[in-house]
C-alpha cells in the first residue's frame, strides 16, 4: 500500500507519468487513499487526506482496465477525471451493461456472480492443494511411493483437480449461456457509456459545466425504472436506449446556457450515429473543419470565393464528384436554391436532392454558412426526433425531487433571473420559510462566510434549507465549502437542502469553483428573453402608473421615458451582432434605466423647457457611458440619443423603427398593449441595422457551433476504410505541409545593402521584413521541435502537446499569433494568408520600387505604411507632421486596372466595407445588398494633405479595422463621401476591414 502511495505523490511532484495496470483485477482497494473524494485539487497542490503534493501539470496517472473492479464507487471513478484517470469505453460498458442486466434479469445477475465467487474458489482449493503437495513432496526422504499419505495426498489432488476441472468446464458453458443473453442488452450499455464520455467532455465548452459517474448512474438506473416496458427483448432494448438517451438529454440540457445546447445535441446525434457506421467520418470531418482551398476565384456571383473554394476540396471526394460542374453548368438551379430564405428546407437541384442527411450538410456549409445553426437542427430532428430540438423547460419542483440532503442545486446565474424566487415558492408550499426559521438565505460577500458556516451546520443538524448566493465572490472560502458539502453528504438530516448560486467566468482561465461542487449538484441555468419585444416589455416593467404620473410634465416625462425604455432595449440586445454591435461587450443593466428616469424627472422638474441637450448627455456620457471604453462605442451611443430623444418626439413625429412611432399619452397598460400592436417582428431594422447584421451574426454562430464541435471530438476517429487515425498522425501530416511550404527567412544584410536612401516606405519594409523573420523562425523553430517530439526523439512538454492540439483543430497556436497579426482564419486559411503577405514582401524587397496598388491587409502595421505617407508629404513640403492629416478618393477601378503608382500618396487595395456599400457609379456609401456582407472596395487614393483643408461636409467619418472583432484592431479613420445622414451608417455600425 504504502509503495503505491509514494509512488504516486513521487509522480505527481515530478510530473511523471505512471501507469497502473489491471487495477480491475484487484482484489484489495490498494488505490483508496488516492481514488476517493479525498483527493482534491487545489490550487497547484493535490491534497491526498490531510497531506499536500505539489502537482506537476505534465502529471498523469493511467489506470488501466478492461473491467472496473465493482469496488470502486462511481464517484470515486469520476473524482480521478482531475488527474487524467482514463475509464477505458470497454469498461464503463461492461459496468453499466451490469447495471442494466441487474434490472432488467436479477437472475442472470446473481446467477454470474455466484459463478464468478465459485471459480475463485476452485482458484483457491487447488492453490491449498498444491501447496500441500509441494509441502509434502519437499518434506519427503527416501523412498516416494513407500510413503502412503504422500501417494494418498496425489491421489486426493489428481481427483479433486479433475472433478473442479469438470465443474470449470460446466461452469463455463453456462457462463458462455449467461453471456448470450446479457450481450442482448449491450446496445443500451453502449449507447449510455457514449452519453457519458460525451457529458464528460462537456467542460471543453464552459468548465461550469461538470458531471460526475455517480450522478450519471442516478440518471442511467432511473431511465431503466422508467422504460416502457415490453415482452420482446429486442424492442425492450430499444426502448430503453431511447429513454436512456433522452432522459441523459434533459438532465444534461436544463444547466446548459442556450448557445451550447444545439452543441450538445448535435454532438449526442453525430457521436451516435458514428457508432452505428451510418456517417462516413470523412464526411463529418469537413463539416466540422471546412478545409476550403483558399486562393481561388469563385465563378459565380451567389457564392464567395471562399464558399467556391469549399466546394472545390468537397468536388474532391468520391460523394460530391462533379458537384462544382454541376454548380457552373446550371447557374440559375442553383442560384435559385442559393438565394433561398431558407435553403434548408427546399430541395438539392438535380440528382443531389437524393444525397444523405450529413452529405447535404457539408455542401449547405459550403454554400449557407448563415443557415447551419438550423441546418443542424433539422438533421437532429430528423435522426432523433422532434423532442430533442423542442425548447424544453424543466419545472423546478420537478428537479426538486431530484435532490437530497448529499445532492445540492446549483444555479448557474443569468442577468435579470432571480432563482430565489422559485425556491423560496417551494420552499412556502412545503414549510420551509424565513419566518418559521427554516429557511436560511445568505449572499456572500466580504465577512459573510462565519454567517454562512453557521447557517449550513443548523440546517444540516435540523433538516433546515440553506440558500448560499454569490459564492463566486469568495474564492478563498470555496475550498472550504466544498469540504462541508462534501461532510453533509455523509451525515445530515435527511430534509436538508443545499441550494448555491454563482455568475460563470467570463473565461476558462479564472473559472474558480471546485470541482466537488459541481459535479454531484443538480445545475440549472436559467437566462432571460432575448429579441427587442421581451426587452422593451422588460424595461417598463421595471415601473408603474404611480410612476408614469409622478412628473408635472406629464406628458414629456412619458414619452421621454418611453424612448429611454427602447433605447435600454436597443444597447442592451444590440450585443448578440457582437462587434458589428459593439466593438466591447458592456454590462449595461436595469439601473442605468431607472437611475437615468430619476434623472430626467429631477431636470424636467428644475427647467421650464425640456433641458435635450443635457439629458442627453447625462444619459450617454454618465449614466450609460459611464461603462463605455472605445470612443466609436461612446459615438455610436450618443448618436442613438440624437434620434431618440428629440424636440420632434412631442408632436408624435419621431419614429423609434421603421414603423414604430413613439408613442404619446397612455396608461402603463396601453403603453404594454402598444408593444404588443406597434413593434414590428425582431430583425435588425429595430436597431438600426441592415438585414446583413443578422446573416453575420448567424454566421458567427455556425462558425462557433463547428469549433466547438470538433474541440469536443474523440481523441481517435475511424476513416471511412475502418482504419484508425489517430491525432499524432493528422498533426503530422499538417506539420509536414507547413514546414515544406514554409519560405525562408529573408536576409537582412542582404536587403539592407541595397538602399542608398533610408525614405520612409522603405523603412515600412525594413520593419515588415524583420517581423516576418521573427514569426517564421517562431514557426519553423516550434514546428521542427514538435516533430522531434512525435519521433519520440524528445519528451512532449506542455507547448508541444499544446501546438500539436491546435493544429488538429485547425488554431493558429498561441506562439505564432503573439509574433502575427490579428487574424480571424483558421489555420489553413492563416497559412495561405501568410504565404501570400511573404510574396509581397519579397516583391517590394527585391527593387524598392512602390507598387501599382498597395494591398494594406498585408502589413503588420498598417499604420505605418499610412504615416509614412504623411511623413513623406511633410518632408516633400517641409510641413510639420502634426498638420498632416490623410485624404482618400475611392476611384473607380480595381486593382488589375491600375499599372502605375501615383506621383505622391499611394494606391491601395484589398479593404472591404461592413455594414453597407460604395457605389462606385454615384460615388457614396449606400445600403448593402442582401446577403451581401462584406462587399469589397475598389482601389483608394490615398494623399497627405494639410488638417485644414480637410472635407468635413457630406461625410461619413468611417473607421478601418483589421479584421471583424474591429475594437482593438482599429487603423485609421477614412472620410467617405455621402447623400445619407450620417447618423444612419454610425447605427448601422458601417466601417472598413482589412481582412474579412
Amino acid at each position: 500500500m504504502t509503495s503505491y502511495i509514494d509512488s504516486i505523490e513521487n509522480a505527481i511532484s515530478c510530473g511523471d507519468v505512471l501507469l497502473i495496470e489491471n487495477i480491475g483485477e484487484t482484489v484489495e482497494p490498494v488505490l483508496d487513499p488516492l481514488l476517493g473524494r479525498n483527493m482534491i485539487k487545489k490550487g497547484k497542490y493535490i491534497r491526498i487526506g490531510d497531506k499536500e503534493v505539489e502537482y506537476h501539470p505534465n502529471f498523469q496517472l493511467i489506470l488501466h482496465t478492461k473491467h472496473l473492479n465493482p469496488h470502486y464507487k462511481p464517484e470515486m471513478q469520476a473524482q480521478c477525471t482531475l488527474i487524467n484517470f482514463l475509464v477505458t469505453h470497454d469498461g464503463l460498458e461492461d459496468q453499466l451493461l451490469a447495471a442494466v442486466v441487474a434490472k432488467e434479469r436479477p437472475d442472470l445477475e446473481e446467477l454470474k456472480a455466484e459463478l464468478t465467487t465459485q471459480q475463485n474458489n476452485f482458484k483457491i482449493v487447488l492453490k491449498q492443494l498444491e501447496d500441500s503437495l509441494l509441502a509434502r513432496l519437499s518434506a519427503a526422504s527416501g523412498n516416494f511411493l513407500g510413503d502412503t499419505a504422500l501417494v494418498e495426498n496425489l491421489e486426493t489432488t489428481k481427483r479433486t483437480a479433475t472433478e473442479i476441472e469438470e465443474k470449470v468446464h460446466e461452469a463455463k458453458m453456462t457462463e458462455t449461456k449467461i453471456n448470450e443473453t446479457r450481450e442482448n442488452y449491450r446496445p443500451a450499455s453502449v449507447q449510455a457509456a457514449l452519453l457519458y464520455f460525451i457529458l464528460n467532455d462537456l467542460n471543453k465548452i464552459n468548465p461550469i459545466y461538470q458531471f460526475s459517474l455517480k450522478a450519471f448512474n442516478v440518471v442511467f438506473e432511473s431511465a431503466i425504472v422508467h422504460t416502457e416496458p415490453a415482452e420482446d427483448v429486442r424492442q425492450r432494448v430499444s426502448n430503453l436506449i431511447e429513454e436512456i438517451t433522452y432522459s441523459v438529454f434533459i438532465y444534461t440540457n436544463r444547466c446548459l446556457f442556450e448557445k451550447d445546447k444545439l452543441t450538445f445535441i448535435a454532438q449526442i446525434a453525430f457521436q451516435i450515429l458514428v457508432m452505428r457506421k451510418e456517417i462516413n467520418p470523412d464526411q463529418l470531418d469537413f463539416l466540422l473543419r471546412f478545409p476550403f482551398k483558399a486562393g481561388l476565384v469563385s465563378p459565380v456571383d451567389y457564392l464567395s470565393n471562399q464558399e467556391w473554394g469549399g466546394i472545390k476540396a468537397l468536388a474532391e471526394m468520391d460523394e460530391f464528384k462533379n458537384l462544382d460542374r454541376d454548380i457552373e453548368g446550371s447557374v440559375k438551379r442553383w442560384k435559385k436554391f442559393v438565394e433561398s430564405e431558407t435553403p434548408e428546407k427546399e430541395k438539392f437541384p438535380q440528382e443531389w436532392k437524393n444525397k444523405s442527411g450529413i452529405e447535404k450538410l457539408c455542401m449547405m456549409r459550403c454554400m449557407r454558412p448563415d443557415r447551419m445553426c438550423y441546418a443542424v437542427r433539422n438533421f437532429v430532428e430528423e435522426k432523433l426526433g422532434t423532442k430533442y430540438i423542442q425548447g424544453c423547460s424543466v419545472e423546478f419542483s420537478v428537479s426538486f425531487k431530484e435532490s437530497s440532503s448529499a445532492t445540492p442545486m446549483f444555479f448557474v446565474l443569468s442577468s435579470g433571473v432571480d432563482p430565489l424566487k422559485n425556491v423560496e415558492a417551494l420552499g412556502k408550499k412545503m414549510g420551509f420559510t424565513f419566518d418559521n426559521g427554516k429557511f436560511h438565505n445568505v449572499s456572500l460577500g466580504q465577512g459573510q462566510e462565519v454567517v454562512a458556516e453557521a447557517a449550513l451546520d443548523q440546517a444540516a443538524e435540523k433538516g433546515h434549507w440553506v440558500i448560499l448566493q454569490n459564492i463566486h465572490l469568495v474564492a478563498q472560502w470555496l475550498g472550504i465549502l466544498d469540504n462541508r458539502v462534501e461532510k453533509y453528504s455523509i451525515s445530515s438530516h435527511i430534509d436538508f437542502r443545499l441550494y448555491m448560486s454563482a455568475e460563470p467566468a467570463p473565461t476558462p482561465e479564472s473559472h474558480i469553483i471546485p470541482q466537488g461542487l459541481l459535479e454531484n449538484a443538480i445545475k440549472i441555468t436559467n437566462e432571460p428573453p432575448t429579441g427587442m419585444h421581451a426587452n422593451l416589455h422588460k424595461a417598463l416593467y421595471l415601473f408603474s402608473q404611480e410612476t408614469l404620473e409622478m412628473s408635472s410634465k406629464e406628458s414629456e416625462f412619458k414619452v421621454i421615458l418611453f424612448a429611454l425604455c427602447y433605447f435600454h432595449a436597443v444597447v442592451v440586445e444590440r450585443r448578440k451582432f457582437g462587434a458589428q454591435g459593439w466593438n466591447r461587450s458592456y454590462p449595461f443593466n436595469n439601473g442605468d434605466l431607472t437611475i437615468s428616469v430619476n434623472v430626467l424627472y429631477n431636470y424636467l422638474e428644475a427647467n421650464a423647457k425640456v433641458p435635450w441637450d443635457d439629458l442627453r448627455y447625462l444619459f450617454g456620457e454618465i449614466m450609460y457611458g459611464g461603462h463605455i471604453t472605445d470612443g466609436w462605442d461612446r459615438k455610436l451611443c450618443m448618436t442613438y440619443l440624437e434620434e431618440y430623444v428629440r424636440p420632434e418626439m412631442l408632436d408624435g413625429d419621431l419614429l423609434l423603427a421603421p414603423g414604430f412611432p413613439v408613442p404619446q399619452n397612455f396608461d402603463y397598460k396601453g403603453y404594454h398593449m402598444y408593444v404588443d400592436k406597434m413593434l414590428p417582428p425582431e430583425s435588425p431594422y429595430l436597431y438600426g441595422l441592415h438585414p446583413n447584421a443578422e446573416i453575420g451574426f448567424l454566421t458567427n454562430s455556425s462558425q462557433k457551433l463547428f469549433r466547438s464541435l470538433l474541440e469536443l471530438q474523440p481523441k481517435e476517429t475511424e476513416s471511412a476504410g475502418g482504419g484508425a487515425i489517430s491525432r499524432e498522425e493528422k498533426v503530422k501530416g499538417i506539420l509536414d505541409d507547413i514546414l515544406e511550404k514554409l519560405p525562408d527567412s529573408f536576409n537582412m544584410v542582404e536587403i539592407m545593402s541595397k538602399v542608398e536612401e533610408k525614405t520612409p516606405f522603405i523603412n515600412v519594409v525594413f520593419q515588415e521584413c524583420e517581423r516576418m523573420n521573427l514569426l517564421t523562425k517562431e514557426i519553423s523553430r516550434s514546428l521542427k521541435e514538435l516533430n522531434l517530439g512525435l519521433k519520440g526523439e524528445l519528451t512532449i512538454t506542455t507547448n508541444m502537446e499544446e501546438l500539436g492540439n491546435a493544429l488538429f483543430l485547425d488554431i493558429v497556436p498561441e506562439s505564432w499569433t503573439k509574433l502575427a497579426y490579428p487574424s480571424l482564419e483558421g489555420l489553413a486559411g492563416w497559412y495561405a494568408d501568410l504565404l501570400l503577405r511573404v510574396k509581397e514582401l519579397e516583391t517590394w524587397a527585391s527593387d524598392f520600387a512602390m507598387p501599382a496598388t498597395v494591398w494594406l491587409t498585408g502589413f503588420f502595421s498598417p499604420q505605418s505604411f499610412l504615416t509614412a505617407i504623411m511623413q513623406s508629404m511633410a518632408r516633400k513640403n517641409e510641413l510639420p507632421l502634426d498638420n498632416m492629416c490623410l485624404a482618400v478618393e475611392v476611384t473607380k477601378k480595381n486593382q488589375e486596372d491600375i499599372s502605375n503608382p501615383p506621383r505622391e500618396g499611394a494606391f491601395i487595395h484589398g479593404l472591404f466595407m461592413e455594414g453597407a456599400r460604395w457605389d462606385t457609379r454615384s460615388g457614396v456609401i449606400t445600403d448593402a445588398r442582401l446577403m451581401e456582407l462584406t462587399p469589397a472596395m475598389p482601389v483608394i487614393f490615398v494623399k497627405a494633405i494639410p488638417v485644414d483643408r480637410q472635407e468635413t461636409k457630406n461625410v461619413y467619418k468611417c473607421p478601418v479595422y483589421k479584421t471583424r472583432t474591429r475594437g482593438p484592431t482599429f487603423v485609421w479613420t477614412f472620410n467617405l463621401k455621402t447623400k445619407e445622414k450620417s447618423t444612419k451608417w454610425v447605427l448601422a455600425g458601417v466601417c472598413l476591414l482589412l481582412s474579412v
